[in-house]
């Protein structure tokens, strides 16, 4: 009899895992392919552009503006989220639709998010596996680069396009921040604690950073050309006196610096790349 009741609890338990899924931001969907699930996928946000066959599945808006009429026609069984995900949980779930939504702004946070997806999809295994693999490398990126110099890093995440107004770099309150230490450096804005803060051409030259990272006006990563980002290296390398301009400025344009799922590894080896080309592999 016993046996009898653990079998049916266990197939109740496969029965209530999701088999259509939306999800509704870039670092959610990366991770639901990352764990085996990209067949369950039917929505994804306007945004997710990995992995490739991501851009198969139909499309539901933006993370902060999901459309609702959209995601109730594909008729899911589960809706997963990041926070602030506006007022889209709320008349989701007044459909009746089951919401996961998921905290993401510090590395800690990630990995639950990770594992929430994981437990929540019934394949709680996998999770762990993944996080520990992506913790493992970041161990190891930390190791490479113990003992060398901290260089001193600014990431610009937002500009006005082909200007050097209106900037948002990364601060102390974002996983961003620790990456770049993982990767051997120093943010020059940690004493920020906002994680994103609005600074100006003249606070960034009080810092002089050694290296600067712009991808300021190249959020649509997938248009970017090798000239743009030219262009971009010739604007901030015009700056007088900017230490980063001694072969130290970087335009980037990948997901991988922005969205938090299980590429963030591959940001940190990046940065260790751009901080301490001696020590990377």
């Amino acid at each position: 009899m016993q046996r009898l009741i653990a079998l049916i609890a266990l197939c109740g338990a496969v029965a209530a895992q999701p088999r259509r899924i939306v999800s509704t931001a870039p670092s959610i969907t990366e991770t639901l392919f990352a764990l085996g699930l990209g067949d369950r996928v039917v929505g994804v946000s306007r945004y997710c552009h990995y992995p490739p066959e991501a851009a198969t599945r139909t499309s539901v808006g933006t993370y902060l503006y999901p459309n609702i009429e959209v995601i109730a026609a594909l008729r899911p069984d589960l809706v997963i989220t990041q926070a602030p995900a506006d007022s889209a949980v709320p008349q989701l779930r007044r459909m009746g639709l089951q919401v996961l939504t998921l905290e993401q702004g510090s590395l800690e946070t990630i990995f639950a998010a990770m594992r929430s997806i994981g437990e929540r999809c019934g394949v709680a295994d996998r999770a762990a596996k993944l996080v520990a693999g992506i913790q493992a490398r970041l161990s190891s990126i930390r190791e490479r680069t113990a003992g060398r110099p901290r260089r001193s890093l600014i990431f610009i995440v937002g500009r006005s396009p082909g200007r050097l107004e209106n900037i948002t770099a990364v601060g102390k309150g974002s996983y961003l921040n620790e990456l770049i230490e993982i990767g051997g450096g120093v943010n020059a804005l940690a004493g920020t604690v906002m994680p994103y803060p609005r600074v100006s051409v003249e606070s960034i030259l009080g810092l002089n950073p050694d290296v600067l990272v712009d991808m300021g006006d190249m959020s649509d990563t997938v248009s970017v050309s090798e000239q743009h980002k030219r262009e971009v290296v010739k604007m901030w390398a015009g700056l007088p006196g900017l230490k980063a301009a001694r072969g130290r400025i970087f335009a980037v344009a990948s997901d991988i610096f922005v969205v938090p799922g299980p590429r963030v590894v591959e940001a940190a080896e990046a940065f260790e790349k751009m901080l301490h080309p001696e020590a990377a592999r």
